[in-house]
């Protein structure tokens, strides 16, 4: 099976490329998400991070017990 696929990936012209495309692509991304996570403002990351202590009125749950 295994001589099969590398005949078969052998036969397309140009098939070396795509590895590099994928290489960059993710490269690319978490470039921009680590350029992200050091710009994103620190008031934003805390309102965030508090998300999922809240309810659906805004009250904390402890408020509620």
């Amino acid at each position: 099976m295994l001589k099969f696929v590398k005949n078969h990936m052998e036969s397309i012209e140009g098939v070396a490329t795509y590895p590099m495309i994928s290489l960059l692509i993710f490269f690319v991304f978490f470039a921009l998400l680590f350029w992200w996570v050091f710009t994103a403002s620190k008031a934003y990351i805390k309102e965030v991070s508090e998300l999922p202590l809240e309810n659906d009125n805004n009250q904390p749950k402890e408020d509620l017990l």
